[in-house]
């Protein structure tokens, strides 16, 4: 386990997660009657809700609104959800105004160039193995698993694991 990465999750407070490529595999399926659906890891959903139960904060950030994603996201338990919104970064700052935290107390997972404002401005700025290899080139770190096939379950448990509550959270299924 790389030894930055895991100093850097040590004052993490929040972690924000982008959807397409992130958490699904970033295809976009398209019915006849204008609808869309999504698939979703059942292994990164649990890692969310185990982030959240350590007591991390968490937010879903992405440039397209879907209630899918919405609904998603109530399932999860994520507090904070903003979709249609393109630029990030300002969401990040407003997100960080209203919880009072700063950069280096955020981690974010992204794969695509909307996402390299905020990867590299937080404390912990992740990319998905299957990302941009420019995004990937400027992360901090990236993650083995691809987008939508357990690399949000990896990026919980890194944080968990730097904070110490990964065993906790793990025993806890014994």
């Amino acid at each position: 386990m790389n030894a930055e990465l895991l100093q850097r999750t040590q004052a993490i407070k929040l972690a924000i997660f982008d959807v397409d490529g992130v958490l699904t595999d970033g295809r976009l399926y398209f019915l006849t009657d204008g609808s869309e659906f999504k698939t979703f890891n059942t292994l990164d959903g649990h890692g969310i809700k185990m982030l959240i139960n350590s007591g991390v904060r968490t937010a879903i950030i992405s440039g397209r609104k879907t209630p899918v994603v919405e609904r998603r996201a109530q399932n999860l338990g994520i507090q904070h959800l903003y979709q249609g919104r393109e630029d990030k970064l300002v969401v990040l700052d407003e997100l960080l105004g209203e919880l009072g935290l700063s950069y280096e107390q955020v981690a974010y997972l992204g794969d695509d160039l909307p996402d390299l404002p905020v990867i590299r401005r937080v404390g912990l700025g992740m990319a998905v193995a299957s990302a941009d290899s420019f995004v990937r080139q400027h992360a901090h770190g990236v993650t083995a698993a691809r987008g939508g096939e357990g690399a949000a379950r990896e990026f919980c448990e890194l944080i968990m694991r730097g904070q110490g509550t990964l065993e906790a959270a793990q025993s806890a299924y014994l």
